[in-house]
C-alpha cells in the first residue's frame, strides 16, 4: 500500500499569494544603464526556489515520531518527499543547530527537535507550548504546531 506523500501543493496562481522571497521588483531594475554595463551581475531567471509546496504534513509527521529511532524516521520520510532538505528546516543533526522552535512560513511555528546520542528524535525545549509563544503582529493568526494563539481580543 501506497503511502501519501508528506508534502502537499498550494494554489499559486490566486491573486493575492505571496510567496517567501519573490517579488516583482525585478521588472524594475532590468534594461537600466547600470544593468547593461555590467552583464554579469544579471542573474539566472529560473532560480532554485521551489513555489506551491506546503510541507505541514510532513511537520506533523516528525512530531507524531518524536522518541523513535532516527535512521527509521528519515528512510520513511525522504520515501514520502520529492526532496530531503524540508526535514533539517525542522530537525538538527548538531548540537550547535538546535533551536527551541522554528517557524516555517509567514505565521506557522514549530517545535524544534534534534537527534540524540542515542539516534532518537527528541524536541528540543518539551515544555514550550502554544501559551508560551508571542505573535509578532496582531494582523496574523499565528500557530504552533498546529495551535493557534495570540488571538486578538475583539
Amino acid at each position: 500500500m501506497e503511502k501519501k506523500p508528506l508534502y502537499r501543493k498550494i494554489n499559486t496562481r490566486t491573486w493575492g499569494v505571496r510567496l517567501n522571497g519573490y517579488s516583482g521588483e525585478y521588472r524594475h531594475q532590468r534594461h537600466t544603464k547600470a544593468e547593461l554595463s555590467n552583464q554579469s551581475s544579471r542573474g539566472s531567471m529560473h532560480g532554485k526556489s521551489r513555489h506551491g509546496l506546503d510541507y505541514t504534513p510532513l511537520f506533523r509527521f516528525l512530531l507524531s515520531r518524536v522518541g523513535g529511532e532516527w535512521d527509521e524516521i528519515y528512510s520513511e520520510a525522504v520515501t514520502r518527499l520529492d526532496r530531503p532538505e524540508p526535514i533539517f528546516w525542522m530537525v538538527a543533526l548538531h548540537e550547535d543547530e538546535r533551536k527551541e522552535f522554528v517557524c516555517l512560513g509567514e505565521s506557522s511555528y514549530f517545535s524544534g527537535l534534534y537527534v540524540d546520542e542515542r539516534k532518537r528524535l527528541q524536541v528540543v525545549n518539551p515544555e514550550l507550548k502554544a501559551e508560551h509563544m508571542t505573535p509578532f503582529c496582531q494582523c496574523c493568526t499565528h500557530t504552533f504546531n498546529g495551535l493557534p494563539f495570540g488571538q486578538r481580543k475583539d
